[in-house]
């Protein structure tokens, strides 16, 4: 009887030497004549740990990390595969306590299964909203989703279930569900890791999303950095289409929905859904003026629905156990469970999905350990480059759309970048408005002008000669581009500028 061996195949993991040591495992199995089945997993995203190799055994997954080629024979050798001692053993993978204190509903699958296994799928609980979704009325649905309290997991955090209903109340021959999968913050990988993962969720999720709007087909927008996300989420489609997932009879319901993957242009703006929905149509990646809402007038011209991949992967969960059951993790105004994503000068980087509510501080610390260098934590970037750097005085903070804000934040996607107090923050905020200069479409003023301008600025405040009238100027610039840009480019790019000035004026050199 053979063991089954779990080793990631995720690109996080191939990083820093998986497929080599999936090999390993293979050859010195065979030269022992051991029977072994490989199988090649996503990653459970403790990316400290990686590779991350588990052993399926009578009492559960053992787990052992991080595995180097040279370790190898070592843990055969150890009798790793009956979950023998080794230094590099975790214990059972579920007990670490990283995984242990999450509440994953969302990523319950990444890094256990097989991710182009339909039967894996199937095997935890896939298909189960789908299933429901086809026996419930389209607007029971739509109901369903509203009252669960699923916001976009995205910069806007909009009531996924308005959107919806604006698209599925249009009366016309052809919608469309596009999925906003152009993860371009920094610190942020959720999207890569269901595409890489946990596929068919997704999948899932545009299905149930066509069956409550009325939407036949939908597109689904990668970015062009992805290029591996991009080649399994192709083959997920292939297969779902085989199997009768997906295509003119959906699951033999006489329902109609086909999919598409799309790559993306390599452009950050294009994470902003109208330019997405311009790129898709083959034009250059630029904001269009709303209204029209896209749920209105989308893709082509016809009301689409436009959700990024956590909030498509959100929803089968709540047609499987109900708006209650989903409602019920949250605090406030945000419901149900959002991923976390820790990167930056951390101690233990990876994906942390919890409940809202939980602080700042104890995700930085009880989840990621501090900083990786050991020093003080000095700032942290929530949100991605348009985020604002929040000092250690509101890592207090209850992590909630509108706890975050009240601070002067943004949750955004929940990328969160951690600095220790070695960081120069001028410099950082320069990188963020500098950032936001190149990545400009260029549609408006405000934006295009105001963000070069405003590093020139920067600039000349670090040279000194007139601080106090060059950070009047500044401050005048940031309140322009808030008030007066099109998108969420020109008008949160001053964000991560005014909470440095705020927070860090030391390193501008200037004294309050």
């Amino acid at each position: 009887m053979s063991t089954t061996v779990y080793v990631p195949t995720d690109s996080a993991a191939l990083s820093v030497g998986a497929e080599a040591v999936a090999a390993r495992i293979a050859d010195i199995a065979a030269q022992r004549g051991i029977p072994v089945r490989l199988v090649r997993n996503g990653s459970r995203a403790l990316f400290w740990l990686e590779p991350l190799v588990e052993i399926a055994t009578g009492n559960g997954r053992i787990a052992y990390g991080p595995v180097d080629v040279a370790d190898v024979e070592g843990l055969f050798d150890a009798g790793f595969l009956d979950g023998g001692a080794h230094a590099l053993r975790l214990g059972p993978t579920e007990e670490i306590p990283f995984l242990r204190q999450q509440e994953r509903l969302t990523y319950r699958r990444i890094g256990v299964i097989d991710p182009l296994s339909l039967d894996d799928y199937a095997a935890h609980d896939g298909w189960q909203g789908l299933r429901r979704a086809l026996a419930t009325a389209p607007e029971a649905i739509v109901a369903a989703v509203t009252e669960s309290g699923l916001r976009g997991r995205g910069g806007a955090a909009f009531p996924a279930g308005i959107k919806w209903k604006t698209c599925a109340d249009a009366q016309v021959d052809r919608k469309y569900i596009v999925c906003n999968a152009d993860e371009g913050d920094s610190g942020t990988y959720a999207d890569r890791l269901t595409l890489e993962g946990d596929p068919y969720s997704l999948i899932e999720g545009m299905l149930i999303a066509g069956l409550a709007v009325g939407a036949t087909e939908g597109y689904v927008y990668i970015r062009s950095e992805y290029p591996r996300a991009f080649r399994v989420f192709c083959e997920a489609i292939d297969r779902a289409t085989r199997a009768g997932w997906l295509g003119d009879d959906v699951a033999g319901s006489g329902r109609r929905f086909v999919l598409h993957a799309r790559l993306g242009a390599g452009a950050y703006i294009c994470g902003e859904e109208t330019s997405l929905l311009e790129s898709l149509e083959g034009r250059r990646g630029q904001v269009r003026v709303k209204p029209p809402l896209p749920a209105i007038a989308g893709l082509f011209g016809r009301p689409t629905v436009v959700n990024n991949v956590v909030t498509l992967a959100s929803v089968p969960v709540i047609l499987a156990r109900g708006a209650a059951f989903y409602r019920d993790f949250g605090s406030g105004r945000s419901r149900g469970t959002i991923p976390l994503q820790l990167a930056g000068n951390v101690r233990r980087g990876g994906l942390v999905e919890k409940a809202f509510g939980l602080t700042l501080r104890e995700l930085l610390h009880d989840f990621g350990g501090g900083t990786a260098s050991g020093r003080a934590i000095r700032a942290v970037q929530v949100g991605g480059p348009l985020g604002a750097y929040l000092p250690d005085a509101a890592l207090d903070t209850p992590i909630d759309y509108e706890a975050i804000a009240a601070v002067g934040g943004m949750l955004g996607h929940g990328g969160i970048v951690v600095f220790d107090d070695t960081v120069d923050m001028a410099a950082q905020a320069r990188f963020a408005l500098e950032f936001c200069a190149i990545e400009s479409c260029g549609k408006c003023t405000p934006c295009r002008i105001g963000s070069t301008r405003g590093v020139e600025v920067m600039d000349r405040i670090k040279d000194g000669t007139d601080v106090a009238r060059d950070e009047a100027l500044l401050r005048d610039l940031c309140d322009t581009m808030i008030d007066g840009s099109l998108c969420a480019l020109g008008g949160m790019a001053p964000f991560p500028v005014l909470s440095a000035l705020d927070h860090y004026p030391e390193d501008f050199g200037i004294a309050r």
